[in-house]
């Protein structure tokens, strides 16, 4: 006999309780994850710091982190947690964010994979936020300390540590070596 599962909203899932361990939701299910290692926050912290140093000199956006919640599907739901992320003001107005996820997805994703992480999940995490309206999804990988750029319609770019990430369509004047979200 089959058992009905319930599929669980972005909304049922955004008031659970803590559960103790990073999560997310995907499709029809609560995924929990390990907590990561002090060397992925110091790469997403360098992150946080290269573009947030960036936007203030060109007030066009905001970065968050800390796997900050994003709708990548509906019905089901998914919600996927972005270590960081870059939303223009074109989508959300500047100013405190409201409570809950945005309905919009960021223009930037960056993802820092993790000794233990799989390609296959990430590449799956990388065209669902491409479907969501993500415009770029930068895979930081510290074991080989390159960056993968993903858009929509092209090809991937993969940048080794002496080539710079430039954004020009969605960050323009941005430019950082590869090396320095590695540093």
């Amino acid at each position: 006999m089959a058992t009905a599962v319930k599929l669980m909203t972005a909304e049922e899932y955004l008031v659970l309780p803590d559960l103790g361990r990073p999560s997310e939701l995907v499709r029809v299910r609560v995924v929990t994850m390990n907590m990561p290692f002090p060397r992925h926050g110091q790469i997403c912290g360098n992150t946080v710091h290269i573009v947030a140093g960036y936007l203030d000199t060109i007030d066009v956006g905001c970065v968050v982190c800390n796997d900050s919640g994003v709708i990548t599907a509906r019905a089901p739901d998914t919600v996927r947690g972005a270590d960081v992320a870059f939303y223009s003001y074109q989508r959300v107005p500047k100013g405190r964010f409201p409570q809950g996820y945005l309905s919009v997805a960021p223009e930037v994703a960056f993802e820092v994979r993790s000794p233990g992480d799989r390609w296959r999940e990430i590449l799956t995490k990388v065209a669902e936020y491409l479907a969501a309206g993500v415009l770029r999804v930068c895979v930081l990988d510290q074991q080989t300390e390159t960056i993968t750029v993903y858009s929509p319609d092209e090809p991937e770019v993969k940048l080794t540590h002496d080539q710079e990430l430039v954004l020009p369509d969605i960050l323009p004047g941005f430019a950082a070596r590869v090396e320095r979200f590695f540093a």
